[in-house]
């Protein structure tokens, strides 16, 4: 027992909190309850560390300084060794690129202050995405619907003709649905995922919450590569007839007729939809695409560091929460903003007066005989005369 406090005494005298330890191992073991030797010694570390010079921190190459010198001058002081753990890498046998790495370096991400990686991302997250991004959803879905109050749904000028156009294939319509039902499971359980704690915790409770949360994550993870996969075939389908033209300009000029003026000739699809394809679907769809891979860690030969997953956090949930917002009004224009679009999507077919006002180019060139107005089966080469398909 005399070695035990002879050897407890020069670790309290060396290190106050490890004695510390030891001395509540020991009295946790019977052997001892406290060591008077050890409160001596660390009252007089304390008053070292008390005692240490004022301005110590301007002394020559105090910055230079190891953990030793540093406790020479501020007993206590243990800042040379976390900052040395902090810019070196240690050894692990491990196969993980960071098994050896304590501590991220410090960087800044957006929103958030230079500081180590891990709580820059907490900063970002916290600061940026989340209040951000969920205030652009909300303005978003209030927009749209004070859009619709004041404007209402874009009416036929002429009554139906009864002649109908296949403006979808049967195969454009089912990737069409397969990506919209992808992307409307991907949004919900990544709303619920980001927001879900401000909403329905407080409601659900965190048992049943969490439970959902989970659920909703691994469907969130499982859609994903379908989504992805389905994007890329919908953008190479319709990749040609959304090529951009001098004519959508025109369209663009009016506004597209969403504020009550007279639409634009335009095309099989608009300058509204082209941008639609080209700035929601292709850049910010392959953006949440590519990010989501790295997420799931479906990307072959790619180097899964702890910074990588955070970039790539945050450029999925800008993009997603982007690409929403601008969902939003294609939802809204292709089902209650515009009578007679939801159709197309639907049936596969819309009336030849819908596509007078909606897309007479598109509609010249099918009385031209440049495009079949139908284009699945039988080849036609003018407006089908037929009775509207049952809903």
């Amino acid at each position: 027992m005399s070695r035990l406090r002879m050897a407890l005494t020069t670790g309290c005298m060396a290190r106050p909190l490890v004695s510390l330890l030891l001395a509540a191992a020991l009295a946790l073991s019977g052997g001892l309850i406290a060591s008077p030797a050890c409160a001596a010694a660390a009252s007089s570390a304390a008053m070292m560390e008390r005692a240490a010079p004022p301005g110590a921190a301007r002394l020559p190459g105090y910055l230079r300084q190891n953990n030793a010198e540093r406790a020479k001058v501020q007993p206590g002081n243990n800042a040379p060794m976390w900052r040395d753990i902090k810019q070196h890498t240690g050894f692990s046998s491990l196969p993980d690129p960071e098994a050896g790495v304590l501590i991220q370096p410090q960087a800044a991400y957006p929103g958030s202050a230079f500081t180590s990686a891990g709580e820059a991302w907490r900063q970002t997250r916290n600061r940026l995405l989340i209040p951000v991004g969920g205030w652009l959803l909300i303005i978003a879905a209030a927009g749209i619907g004070v859009f619709y109050m004041l404007r209402g749904k874009i009416r036929l000028e002429h009554k139906p003709t009864g002649r109908k156009i296949e403006r979808f294939t049967p195969f454009e319509r089912f990737m069409h649905w397969v990506l919209a039902f992808s992307f409307i499971a991907l949004a919900v359980s990544g709303i619920v995922i980001m927001f879900g704690k401000f909403f329905l915790l407080p409601i659900l409770g965190s048992a049943f919450f969490g439970w959902l949360t989970y659920a909703l994550k691994t469907i969130h993870n499982f859609v994903g590569p379908l989504f992805g996969l389905s994007l890329v075939i919908v953008l190479l389908t319709f990749v040609r007839d959304n090529l951009p033209s001098k004519k959508d300009l025109a369209w663009l000029a009016k506004g597209g007729g969403l504020f009550g003026g007279r639409e634009a000739p335009s095309a099989r699809f608009n300058a509204g939809e082209k941008i639609w394809f080209w700035v929601g679907v292709l850049f910010f769809g392959l953006l949440a695409v590519a990010s989501g891979l790295v997420l799931d860690k479906l990307v072959p030969n790619f180097s899964y560091t702890r910074g990588a997953m955070q970039v790539a956090e945050i450029v999925h949930v800008s993009t997603t929460i982007l690409l929403m917002a601008m969902a939003f009004g294609h939802i809204y224009i292709g089902s209650i903003g515009m009578e007679g679009a939801l159709d197309g999507m639907r049936t596969g077919y819309v009336d030849e007066s819908w596509a007078k006002q909606h897309h007479a180019l598109w509609l010249d060139d099918i009385n031209a005989g440049k495009i079949p107005a139908q284009r699945s089966g039988q080849s036609v080469q003018a407006p089908v005369p037929m009775v509207k398909p049952k809903s």
